[in-house]
């Protein structure tokens, strides 16, 4: 883990910076807090889905907390296709298969709270 101070942190919304996601066409990331915020446990993140964006069936060695901001979408979480929308949670535990489609016209986000272990992303798709 890195070494982290306790100094408290406030980040702006203009301060984040979004990036596309190679695992996905319509897909893009921004780190809300992270190493270079001095987070000692987790990170937290913000997923965009573009309308029509998909995200391959996967797997990652850590657990996923997600919050739906906005939209509707489908998540695959092992066997089951779920339904979300904005104030929805999910827990999907380390190496469960999931994916994500939007095939609404409206962008959907979700916040995802991650562990600061190591992560290994497997494609199953």
């Amino acid at each position: 883990m890195a070494e982290t101070d306790s100094t408290p942190r406030i980040r702006r919304a203009s301060e984040i910076a979004y990036e596309s996601v190679e695992l996905a066409e319509g897909l893009q990331k921004g780190v809300l807090l992270g190493d270079e915020q001095g987070t000692p446990n987790f990170n937290m993140r913000r997923f965009l889905l573009e309308p029509g964006a998909r995200v391959p069936r996967h797997t990652n060695e850590v657990e996923h907390e997600q919050f739906v901001v906005e939209g509707e979408y489908e998540v695959g979480i092992g066997e089951e296709t779920h339904t979300v929308s904005a104030g929805d949670s999910l827990l999907i535990p380390a190496g469960v298969e999931h994916w994500y489609r939007n095939d609404s016209d409206q962008q959907g986000s979700f916040l995802c709270v991650v562990p600061k272990d190591e992560d290994q992303i497997t494609v199953r798709e």
